[in-house]
């Protein structure tokens, strides 16, 4: 296995590290519920959508310094349950590197998933796995997590929410005191608006006070087929096989980031 299928592999496990737990993970994971939605086995037809994706993260830290980090991107999917996403990244000023666009497509029609650096102009190829059989090609829930958290969920309703019609879900988490050596109880605090169209959330805010608030919102969003030259590899590009996509496979979101060595 070369260098860079090795490092893509490590950022598909970091991804999946960073979805598990209450309250996702440190930094601009994609948000758990957003990569929920793009994961799933079975693609969205039939809605398709362009917009801009923008994830901000606010911090303090005991001392009064704060934290804060914003990342910008652009998604897609058409009417075929094609989905796109690109970032782009950069570096350092002391890394004298310049920015670049990372790119990740899935192609649940052709059963690969693409994920592109404009600064090498490499693909990593990793094909997508077949739903297990007997499952009709649907989802599976995945088991609820156990422990002493109390969990409330509360209806929102359905109101327009970034220019479309969306139904919000309040969930508060409350870890009692004890649980992990805290001495008074913790509680995080998420509401998640999903469009009902385009079933997929145009706003995700967190506020966790072991981590801080963090917030996703979907913006721009137009509801006509984007172009289908999103969807495939650009000329001039290198394409390498990455291997079996596992649990990462799936509709859309940037997933397994990858960074010029």
């Amino acid at each position: 296995m070369n260098k860079t299928i090795a490092i893509c592999f490590a950022g598909l496990f970091a991804l999946t590290l960073s979805a598990q737990g209450p309250g996702g993970g440190r930094g601009f994971g994609l948000p758990r519920a957003q990569m929920g939605a793009r994961l799933s086995a079975t693609p969205v037809t039939g809605a398709p959508y362009s917009a801009t994706e923008t994830s901000t993260s606010q911090q303090t830290l005991a001392n009064g310094n704060q934290i804060s980090q914003t990342r910008t991107s652009q998604v897609a999917r058409d009417s075929q349950g094609r989905t796109y996403s690109s970032t782009t990244v950069t570096p350092p000023a002391s890394s004298g590197k310049q920015p670049f666009t990372e790119i990740t497509i899935v192609d649940p029609v052709a059963g690969y998933r693409y994920m592109l650096n404009s600064s090498n102009m490499t693909a990593i190829q990793i094909a997508l796995p077949k739903p297990p059989l007997g499952s009709g090609g649907t989802t599976t829930t995945p088991p609820t997590r156990t422990g002493g958290d109390q969990v409330t969920t509360t209806d929102l309703g359905t109101q327009t929410v970034n220019g479309v019609s969306a139904t919000g879900t309040e969930t508060t988490r409350t870890i009692p005191a004890g649980t992990v050596g805290n001495s008074q109880p913790i509680q995080s605090v998420r509401i998640v608006w999903v469009s009902t169209a385009l079933k997929v959330p145009v706003e995700i805010k967190t506020t966790d006070p072991r981590r801080g608030a963090t917030d996703m919102e979907l913006t721009n969003i137009l509801t006509s087929d984007p172009s289908p030259s999103l969807f495939t590899v650009p000329s001039g590009y290198t394409v390498k096989t990455g291997g079996f996509g596992g649990h990462m496979a799936g509709p859309g979101g940037i997933g397994g980031r990858w960074r010029q060595q």
